[in-house]
Order: C-alpha cells, then sequence, then structure tokens
C-alpha cells in the first residue's frame, strides 16, 4: 500500500492465560479511515489495545510510521502519534467539560486547539462548566473524542463510539468523523453498527476469532453484503 501509517502483521495478545489475538494482519493507508466489523468477542477491542500497548503480552509486529512499536511501553507509542477513544468513555466525572478536555498531555505538534473543538462540538462549548456526570451519553461520547484531538495523534483508534446513542447523535458522530478524515486524520474504527460502518468507511477488515479473515472495500460493499451479513450474524 502506498504511504501506509500503520501496519500490522502476526499480531497476538494474551489476557493472564487467555490467547485473544491469533495472528492479526492488516494495514492502513495514510489519511484512509477503515474499520475493523465482528461479532462480540472477535478481538476489536483488544486490537486496538494491543496497537497501543495496554495488553498483558503482545507479540508480532506493530509498525507505525515504518517504526516497529511492539516492544515500546504505552506512553512512548502515544507519543508517536497514536491516541485511543475507548468504547466505556473514561470521562472523569469529577473533572468539568473543559477540565476533562486539557487533561490530556499534548504529545506531538499539530493538535487541534480547544476553538477548533469546541467548532466540532458545539454542545460541548455550551456545557463547557458542566461535569462529567452531568452530560448525556451523546455529550460525553463527543468529549471522549474531542480531548483526544488536542494531542497531536495522527492517527486515531476509535472504539465503538455509536454505541447506545440515539439515531439524531449517531448521525452527528458521523458527521465529526468525516470531517476529522477530510482534516487529514488518519481513523481506525471498530463498530457494531455496520450500517453506520458503511458511511464513513474506505474499506473494511472483518474479525473472528482473533484474526482478520476478510477485507472490502467500501467500492465493494453491495456485492459482498449477504457475506458481510453472515459474517456480522446481521
Amino acid at each position: 500500500m502506498a504511504d501506509t501509517l500503520l501496519k500490522v502483521e502476526g499480531l497476538q495478545a494474551w489476557y493472564g492465560e487467555s490467547h485473544i489475538l491469533h495472528g492479526v494482519d492488516f494495514e492502513i493507508g495514510r489519511g484512509e479511515l477503515v474499520t475493523l466489523l465482528g461479532r462480540n468477542g472477535a478481538g476489536k477491542t483488544t486490537t486496538l489495545k494491543s496497537i497501543m500497548g495496554i495488553v498483558e503480552k503482545r507479540r508480532g509486529s506493530v509498525a507505525f510510521e515504518g517504526r516497529e512499536t511492539i516492544r515500546l511501553p504505552s506512553d512512548v507509542i502515544a507519543r508517536q502519534g497514536l491516541a485511543y477513544c475507548p468504547e466505556e468513555r473514561g470521562i472523569f466525572s469529577s473533572l468539568n467539560v473543559e477540565e476533562n478536555m486539557l487533561l490530556p498531555p499534548v504529545v506531538k505538534a499539530g493538535g487541534m486547539s480547544l476553538a477548533e473543538i469546541y467548532e466540532l462540538f458545539p454542545n460541548l462549548k455550551e456545557r463547557r462548566r458542566s461535569q462529567g456526570t452531568k452530560l448525556s451519553g451523546g455529550e460525553q461520547q463527543m468529549l471522549s473524542i474531542g480531548r483526544i484531538l488536542r494531542t497531536g495523534a495522527t492517527l486515531l483508534l476509535l472504539d465503538e463510539p455509536t454505541e447506545g446513542l440515539a439515531p439524531v447523535i449517531v448521525q452527528r458522530i458521523g458527521e465529526v468523523i468525516r470531517t476529522l478524515k477530510s482534516r487529514g486524520f488518519t481513523i481506525l474504527l471498530v463498530e457494531q453498527n455496520f450500517h453506520f460502518a458503511a458511511t464513513v468507511a474506505d474499506r473494511h477488515y472483518v474479525m473472528e476469532d482473533g484474526r482478520v479473515v476478510d477485507m472490502v472495500s467500501a467500492a465493494d460493499v453491495a456485492e459482498n453484503i449477504g457475506k458481510l451479513q453472515a459474517y456480522l450474524g446481521v
């Protein structure tokens, strides 16, 4: 792939004695938006955590901008320009929106300013003095995405950003993700909602039992819809 930003080869991961990933292989070009699809337990979230170095044990190869990161600690990986937005959002409930936003350190030049993030998420600007516990689920998700945009990361790992959200909020999250892509961010998106994923992604990797078993480009989704539905059980 021309100008590959992330290349994952033979990635294995464990939680204690549980062997979760069994040789994951895929790559992402700079500026692409790629999804990891699959049923619950396929290994999608573990793949994101393994890329960030926050699993108990991992082996294989994770190369970012041509540099091997498999032996690096998670804080050093983040400083290369990767940022992870977890499914559970991880909002600090005792801090207000702006304090949550300012908490992650800037690890690399080129991050978005608070003003730019508030332009993306007007709701957050209105609620900037509100505590995390006072936010709706959709606002918490916006905050979770917004706070990693300050860091200077160029590769965003987004885990289930639409989970449990109302359709109007899902639509807004989709608009934001497309805007981020247009601004040059590369995005790896884990998503259960295939109908949402199909509206934003350039390519889809399908995972089963801790491996990538297929890849479908956005242009080929229509002719492969039956196969994808079988993979996903929809």
